[in-house]
């Protein structure tokens, strides 16, 4: 079985407070990136054990037990006796991006072990298992746009169509530790209402929708926000950095071909 993990940007995001499980409550906007994505085969190898794990494409570090796909195999192995499989990642989406790679790769593998050894998980099923495999996972299972609180793993959905705009993605080859990100932000609770600003124009977004990590990342790494300044020169409607870094992207408004 053959599927492919989309990316995801932040359209705003808002760190809220600090929880007591060390943990901190955000308040953002999901939007998947189907034209971004990775390639993860997974097959039944019924003369293995577990999960056999490998990978091309852009390099994947840590141990083989730790990646994300074996992990929600094994979640999924702990309940319910599913044979031993091969898992093939090719890595496209960067990572340490803020583009969800990882946990695109982890909701995928869960959906795909569903439909290969026909479970018959509900959404909401897929759901719960994903959110024991990290924040940002529990989104990829629906893959739809949604406003997203508390640890990024709760949401509501909303309408935002973007179709009439290109999504242009950057990555400036900047890996950006998830910990570097949150030592620079301190958690407050926002006055804007983003579920409400986004509702508006895009071309309404720019003095309205912040990331909050920008301010100590662009601190830390200016050409990032030079990347970002580059894409408004060049006409995006809006950009951000998406997540805690270090991809930037932009909106630009397609212009209407006419047949020759």
């Amino acid at each position: 079985m053959i599927v492919f993990p989309n990316a995801k940007i932040n359209i705003g995001l808002y760190v809220v407070e600090k929880r007591n499980d060390g943990f901190h409550n955000i308040e953002s906007v999901f939007y998947p990136v189907p034209e971004l994505y990775d390639v993860l085969e997974i097959v039944k190898n019924e003369k293995g054990e577990g999960a056999e794990f490998t990978f091309s494409g852009i390099a994947i570090p840590g141990e083989q037990h730790d990646n994300l796909c074996v992990r929600a195999y094994q979640l999924l192995k702990n309940d319910f006796s599913i044979s031993a499989v091969k898992i093939h990642l090719h890595k496209v989406i960067p990572i340490g991006a803020g583009l969800g790679g990882g946990s695109s790769d982890a909701a995928f593998t869960l959906k795909a072990l569903n439909s290969l050894f026909e479970l018959k998980l509900s959404k909401e099923q897929l759901v719960d298992y994903a959110k024991q495999l990290g924040s940002d996972c529990a989104f990829f299972i629906a893959n739809q746009p949604v406003y997203a609180y508390n640890k990024g793993d709760d949401f509501k959905n909303i309408e935002l169509d973007l179709s009439s705009y290109e999504i242009k993605i950057i990555y400036p080859e900047i890996h950006i530790e998830t910990a570097e990100a949150y030592a620079g932000v301190k958690p407050k609770i926002t006055t804007s209402h983003l579920i409400d600003i986004i509702k508006q124009p895009v071309e309404k977004w720019k003095n309205q929708i912040k990331n909050d990590f920008e301010e100590s990342i662009f601190l830390n790494h200016p050409e990032i926000q030079q990347l970002k300044q580059k894409m408004y020169d060049e006409g995006a409607v809006y950009a951000s950095m998406t997540g805690s870094g270090s991809a930037v992207y932009g909106f630009y408004k397609k212009t209407l071909q006419i047949p020759q």
